[in-house]
């Protein structure tokens, strides 16, 4: 997993969650959870985000 500052990583997870939010499909199975920003987390360390960081 590459390595993000924590604002790249606050920024990846509230955009995750946000689409979850609003009616995005989750990446992971989800049985229990309902918060959205706990899906994205778990998205997160599983590394299933389709989001990339540009860098300059």
């Amino acid at each position: 997993m590459e390595s993000y500052t924590r604002y790249e990583k606050a920024r990846i997870i509230g955009a995750r969650a946000l689409q979850i939010s609003m009616g995005a499909p989750t990446l992971i199975n989800v049985v229990s959870k309902t918060d959205p920003l706990e899906i994205a987390l778990q998205e997160f360390r599983e590394n299933v985000i389709p989001i990339t960081v540009k860098r300059r």
